[in-house]
């Protein structure tokens, strides 16, 4: 970073949060002193829960264990798979709104109380705040439906039904799904309407950030903190390809039916909205991990009704592993009647479905490439393609910390996983305390739980805890940081057991398709 750049940022500063999505979002509209309740007068219809929040209506200060502990006795219906802190504010939020959704007006009022406000910075490598919803690193449409509801994808204060409505001039109708276009349009205003813009720094990596006496240094842009939030996500890189695939993306897709087919490697919602994506009568070669039984794609959860563009694109693959398997054991062509791996358009085949496939070869051309594929019964075969998409997945990273800050809050058995984070590294953890180490919190899809309705949850605690510490005069002082405690749970034997994990490290492990 240059000295240029440093000097726009304070150089002591309470709290830094790395990453600008939603959960960011949502803790620095905290941070700047909106503060959430319980409202008493819109009663949650869970009777106990109710009757608990009663006398402690501020959700800053939550006994998680004690409010969700009949969640799973309950005759009502609360998620099992997110973290408790998250299904609780997502219900006080948004009452029953899996099986009743809109009939319950929120249980959450947001009440200004500038005295709480705490001085922070949220620091994002996009151009725009927003984190993966600003960028679009695959060749997807804009256009294509979110996979949340309007009303699951609202911020406090400023929600996105409100942005439509005042953007349109029309009311949102029930299950209706924003294009993500619209989302991330909605984000990148949201802070300017709410008033958090003043804390918002795009297009800034945060790196080289350590733990020291007295807190912590982003080394970046020379400013020290107190309070180290990470809100960087998991899906900030996409899986890379192996070696053998990558001349592939040097090709120009082409976007003709009379060129050779684009290349999409991958099952899930990213590959298809590739395939979603392409132009009209664009020939499209699909590879794709088929195990519905151990490890079914995403896209087999998506009704036709909720979703009829996903469920489109998964009954496409599914006839393909039927019809390959048909071939495979030599079935009559009569019970394959329907069943082919390729989808026609105008005489032309646009769809050619292939599970289970691996590339043994590539040899480039000008314009396009002949790939060699390896079939799941050992057969080989050759395709032309003009481009390729590999969209595997992606990934978070926290190489932007250091080793010994990266072992405190990975661990020394994990601390080797710092440059692919996915949805489980931090998850145990995390179902521990959303604090990973002393002063350092995780929110967000690091926590395991992606979807933005559960996001409040890791947010409101992070935020409690900040503001009683600062409450406490656990801040920066004008002379300086003056730390209360030494950090209460660093690992004393890190660097120890980190030796011991790094010599077990063995090599990185690339996704074959």
């Amino acid at each position: 970073m240059a000295a240029a750049s440093k000097s726009l940022f304070p150089t002591e500063i309470d709290t830094v949060i790395v990453g600008n999505g939603p959960s960011a979002l949502i803790l620095s509209y905290i941070l700047h002193g909106n503060i959430p309740y319980y409202d008493a007068g819109n009663g949650h219809p869970d009777a106990i829960l109710h009757q608990k929040l009663l006398n402690r209506p501020s959700l800053l200060d939550l006994d998680v264990g004690d409010l969700t502990a009949h969640f799973a006795a309950s005759r009502l219906s609360y998620s099992t798979q997110a973290l408790p802190v998250n299904v609780l504010l997502d219900t006080l939020i948004r009452p029953l709104a899996d099986t009743n959704p809109g009939q319950y007006p929120s249980c959450v009022t947001w009440r200004r109380e500038p005295e709480k406000r705490v001085a922070h910075l949220v620091l994002g490598n996009t151009s725009r705040v927003g984190g993966q919803w600003a960028d679009n690193p695959i060749a997807g449409s804009w256009d294509i439906g979110a996979l949340s509801y309007a009303e699951m994808l609202s911020l406090p204060g400023y929600s996105l039904i409100e942005h439509r409505r005042k953007r349109n001039g029309k009311c949102v109708e029930k299950f209706d799904r924003p294009t993500r276009r619209e989302v991330a349009e909605y984000l990148a205003i949201y802070p300017e309407m709410v008033g958090i813009s003043d804390s918002m720094h795009t297009n800034f990596q945060a790196d080289g950030i350590s733990r020291t006496p007295t807190g912590f240094h982003i080394a970046s842009h020379g400013i020290r903190c107190k309070h180290l939030v990470l809100a960087s996500g998991i899906f900030s890189h996409l899986i890379p390809a192996r070696p053998l695939l990558q001349p592939l993306f040097l090709l120009n897709p082409a976007y003709c039916s009379s060129q050779p087919p684009l290349l999409v490697i991958g099952s899930g919602f990213t590959a298809a909205d590739v395939i979603l994506s392409s132009a009209p009568g664009h020939r499209v070669l699909h590879i794709f991990k088929w195990a519905p039984d151990a490890h079914p794609s995403p896209l087999r959860a998506c009704h036709p009704r909720a979703y009829p563009e996903y469920a489109s694109v998964y009954k496409k693959m599914k006839l393909a592993a039927r019809a390959c398997y048909e071939a495979r054991e030599n079935l009559p062509p009569t019970r394959r009647k329907g069943s082919n791996s390729t989808e026609h358009n105008n005489g032309q085949e646009s769809y050619e479905g292939l599970p289970n496939t691996y590339i043994t070869d590539v040899v480039m051309r000008d314009n396009s490439a002949i790939v060699t594929l390896r079939q799941s019964d050992g057969r080989c075969i050759e395709r032309e393609v003009s481009a390729m998409q590999y969209v595997i997945g992606r990934r978070g990273s926290l190489n932007f910390i250091d080793h010994d800050l990266s072992g405190e809050i990975l661990g020394p058995e994990k601390f080797v996983e710092r440059a692919i984070i996915s949805g489980k590294t931090l998850r145990a953890r995390a179902e521990e305390s959303l604090e990973l180490a002393a002063d350092v919190f995780v929110i967000g899809s690091l926590t395991g739980d992606s979807l933005i309705r559960f996001a409040f949850g890791g947010c409101v605690f992070a935020a409690g805890e900040i503001i009683r510490r600062a409450g406490q005069g656990d801040t920066l002082s004008a002379d300086g940081f003056e730390k209360n405690s030494e950090p209460s749970h660093v690992l004393d034997t890190w660097a120890e057991e980190t030796d011991k994990a790094e010599s077990r490290k063995s090599e990185p492990v690339s996704v074959n398709s």
